[in-house]
């Protein structure tokens, strides 16, 4: 499988803030602009709005980028000027409750190569996605940053003015959740199969499953 390298986005930075590289100012909206404007859809959950917040931000960063060339880490820095700029927004325009996004993004934790199953994956998806979608905004918000961005706790805490502790805490509580969740689908799938009753240890074993994917590399 073909490897695609992620661009360097701090020597990207460097090259606009101190030599006006717009070439490389163009590779960071392309390289950024998508997962940014996911973000800012977990505040506002209007695409549009967020497409414009967004394109504000980098505009603003091109204008005065000679007075940001000491940013150390322009990835976290954009994501905290959208989150600051969707806070904005939602007190401009009160009547717009803060909520989470409510598009999947393909949570995948089942792995299964028979066809047959299609739906019954399709199913799972659906009910992890609502599981997701119920947590606390917070919670829900870290999750899909760590498990969906890949991002580590300490950028995650930097992003949301929060520690990395409660970071860990919030990603705890969504991974208990969908553990339930995970295990009930088990056993309502075993069920048309046989009549056995469902093992208490089903949901824990469910929930270090998800530990494991989730703490390798945090």
């Amino acid at each position: 499988m073909k490897v695609i390298n992620k661009p360097d986005i701090f020597s990207l930075w460097k090259q606009i803030c101190f030599d006006d590289d717009l070439k490389s100012f163009e590779l960071l909206f392309h390289a950024l602009n998508a997962r940014l404007i996911k973000f800012c859809v977990f505040y506002i959950r209007q695409k549009e709005a967020a497409e414009e917040i967004v394109s504000d931000v980098f505009v603003k960063c091109w204008e005065s980028r000679k007075n940001l060339t000491g940013v150390v880490n322009p990835e976290t820095y954009l994501f905290v000027a959208v989150k600051n700029q969707s806070l904005n927004y939602l007190k401009k325009y009160s009547n717009i409750h803060v909520v989470q996004i409510e598009e999947s993004n393909e949570v995948e934790f089942i792995n299964t190569f028979d066809p047959a199953k299609e739906l019954e994956r399709k199913e799972l998806h659906f009910l992890l996605d609502q599981a997701i979608a119920s947590l606390p905004q917070q919670a829900c918000i870290v999750f899909r940053l760590i498990r969906e961005d890949g991002m580590k706790y300490k950028e995650v805490a930097e992003i949301l003015n929060i520690s990395p502790r409660t970071v860990q805490t919030q990603l705890f509580r969504a991974m208990k959740k969908l553990s339930v969740i995970l295990a009930a689908h088990q056993v309502s799938s075993k069920s048309a199969v046989n009549s056995s009753v469902p093992s208490p240890l089903m949901g824990l074993s469910v929930f270090f499953i998800l530990l494991k994917i989730f703490f390798i590399g945090l």
